[in-house]
């Protein structure tokens, strides 16, 4: 990939979305994960700093290093934050839902339940102040249902929605450069493209255990069938697993119904 005609045509695609829907300023959750902190460098780039509203949403299981990245990212990039806890609002649904759940409430409910009182928090401070919520999801969770309707799926637009984790690790190695080269401070930590990543909505969770592969090998196999068309069976003989291509091939079609409810994303040249 040609990560500066990408980085130059989705800034500008962010733009022009922002401008047509009438949209100067933006709000955008700071997870201090790798995706949230790109979309924050092309939002910076698209809106201008101030006009980016960093929130930093912690919940349960969110750790303190978390946060502090996503803080670091912020002033790196001079995006003003705010910090609004869901904490309380996602034991209040515990609550509420125990008498009909009762330990059901737990695994695969409990963390979307997290992930939509983020959302609900966002599309708050957008409805109360006319600003727009950037998505920040990317390919390969896209593909694999590896996101939440109505909670990490919401927002008008995608700038990563085209691009695999993969090549997600490679953009965010590509922008630090870029600043450098510039004269300036490198806007995304080093820790930041380091660490496993993970929603953090379960005890030490990673999203590549969650997935049951790792990226590297998942976007191998999502690239090879949706980009070039290759079947399981060619798959399978480039030294790939036959039985995780054939699950990776499964989970994309189970959740394509996931797909058609997902924000517009940016084009890659």
């Amino acid at each position: 990939m040609d990560y500066q005609a990408a980085h130059e045509s989705i800034v500008g695609q962010l733009a022009d979305f922002a401008r047509n829907a009438h949209f100067s300023e933006c709000v955008i959750g700071l997870s201090g994960g790798l995706d949230s902190t790109v979309v924050a460098v092309l939002c910076a780039e698209a809106f201008g700093s101030s006009s980016v509203h960093g929130v930093l949403m912690p919940g349960p299981y969110s750790s303190d290093a978390s946060s502090e990245d996503a803080l670091e990212v912020a002033r790196n990039l001079e995006i003003p934050t705010t910090t609004i806890s869901i904490t309380g609002a996602y034991d209040a649904f515990a609550r509420a839902l125990a008498p009909t759940m009762g330990e059901d409430f737990a695994g695969v409910a409990s963390e979307n339940t997290q992930a939509r009182c983020r959302m609900v928090v966002l599309m708050a401070l957008s409805n109360a102040y006319g600003w727009m919520l950037v998505n920040t999801g990317n390919r390969s969770e896209a593909y694999m249902g590896y996101s939440t309707l109505y909670g990490d799926t919401a927002g008008a637009f995608a700038p990563l929605g085209s691009m695999f984790k993969t090549d997600v690790f490679a953009f965010a190695r590509y922008l630090n450069e870029r600043y450098v080269a510039q004269g300036k401070i490198a806007p995304i930590p080093q820790r930041v493209i380091d660490k496993p990543p993970s929603a953090e909505l379960a005890p030490d969770q990673t999203d590549e255990e969650g997935l049951g592969i790792g990226y590297a090998e998942l976007d191998r196999i999502l690239a090879g069938h949706f980009d070039a068309g290759l079947g399981a069976d060619v798959l399978a003989s480039q030294s790939m697993s036959a039985a995780q291509v054939d699950d990776v091939l499964s989970r994309a079609r189970k959740y394509a119904y996931k797909r058609t409810m997902l924000p517009p994303a940016a084009v890659l040249p």
